[in-house]
C-alpha cells in the first residue's frame, strides 16, 4: 500500500491543501463551517491524487531518466500501469463525489479545471514546450480557488486575486527546482528555461514575477479582504525572497543557489497561508 501512496505524492497534495485552507479561510470571514472545511480538503485531496497518479503514469518514462525519480513505483515495476490507472481512476471518482455531494457545483468544476490542466495540459505537454512551466502553475493556481468557492459559491475578485497570487508565486519556485536539478531536466529533455534559454534570462524572470507576486499579493489589502498584519508579514518575507533572487546573479554555484530559493519561496508561501486567516477583515 505504501507504494499506492507515494504514487499520490502527498508532499505537493499537503502542500496544496495549505493553500486550498487558506482560501476557505478567506472567504469564511471567521464564521468556519468545520463539516464543509473537511469535505472540502478530503474531496480535493482524492482529485489531486488521482490527477498525481495520472501523472506518474504519464511521465514513467520521464522518470526513468532522472536520478530523483528512477525508484518511483511505476519505473521498477513495483506496480503495473493498468493497476495505476484503475487506482487513479477510482480516488478520482470519490473525490468528486465528495465534492459533488457536500460543496457546489462551482467548486466542482474547479476542481475538475485544475485536474484538466494538470494531467492533459501540462503532464502531456511539459516535454514538447518550453511554456510547459507556466501551464503547470495555472494548474497549482487552483486549490486555493476551490476552497474559496467551497465557502462562497462564486467567483469573485478575491477568488481572481488568489489565482493570479499563486500563478505569480509557482513561476520562480518552479525555475528554482529547474535550476536545482538543471542535471535531471536536461537528461531527461524537458525544455525548462534555465536550459533553453539560459541562467541570465531565468534569473531575470524570476525578479520580475517576484515583483508580480508582490504586487498581486498586495491587492487582498488594497480591496479590503484582509488588513495590515498580512500586508506586512507577507511583503517583508516577499523582500527577502527578492533580495535572495539579485543576489542570485552573482552566484557561483546555481544549483545550491536555486536549493536556497527554492526553500524560500516555500516559507514564503506558508507564512502567507498562516498568517492570513488572523487578519481576514
Amino acid at each position: 500500500m505504501i507504494n499506492y501512496y507515494l504514487l499520490t505524492k502527498p508532499g505537493i497534495i499537503l502542500g496544496n491543501l495549505i493553500t486550498v485552507a487558506a482560501g476557505f479561510l478567506l472567504a469564511s470571514k471567521g464564521r468556519i463551517d468545520f463539516g464543509l472545511f473537511l469535505a472540502t480538503l478530503i474531496g480535493l485531496a482524492l482529485i489531486m491524487a488521482s490527477a498525481c497518479v495520472f501523472n506518474n503514469y504519464i511521465d514513467r518514462e520521464i522518470d526513468e531518466k532522472m536520478e530523483r525519480t528512477k525508484n518511483r513505483a511505476l519505473v521498477t515495476g513495483l506496480i503495473s500501469g493498468y493497476s495505476a490507472i484503475l487506482f487513479a481512476i477510482f480516488i478520482g471518482i470519490i473525490g468528486n463525489l465528495i465534492l459533488l455531494l457536500y460543496t457546489n457545483l462551482l467548486t466542482l468544476m474547479a476542481a475538475d479545471v485544475g485536474f484538466f490542466i494538470y494531467v492533459v495540459l501540462y503532464s502531456l505537454w511539459k516535454c514538447r514546450t518550453i511554456y510547459g512551466t507556466a501551464i503547470g502553475s495555472a494548474a497549482g493556481a487552483i486549490p486555493p480557488v476551490v476552497g474559496y468557492c467551497a465557502v462562497s459559491d462564486h467567483f469573485d475578485v478575491g477568488a481572481l486575486i488568489l489565482f493570479a497570487m499563486m500563478v505569480l508565486w509557482q513561476m520562480p519556485h518552479f525555475f528554482s527546482i529547474a535550476i536545482w536539478r538543471l542535471n535531471d531536466y536536461a537528461a531527461a529533455k524537458i525544455p525548462v528555461l534555465p536550459i533553453n534559454k539560459g541562467m541570465l534570462r531565468t534569473k531575470i524572470h524570476m525578479v520580475f514575477y517576484i515583483l508580480g507576486f508582490i504586487l498581486a499579493a498586495s491587492m487582498l489589502t488594497l480591496f479590503d479582504y484582509t488588513g495590515y498584519l498580512y500586508l506586512i508579514v507577507t511583503i517583508s518575507i516577499a523582500l527577502i525572497w527578492l533580495g535572495l533572487c539579485i543576489k542570485g546573479f552573482k552566484s557561483d554555484d546555481d544549483q545550491l543557489w536555486g536549493l536556497q530559493m527554492f526553500r524560500l519561496s516555500l516559507l514564503a508561501i506558508t507564512a502567507l497561508c498562516f498568517i492570513l486567516p488572523f487578519d481576514v477583515n
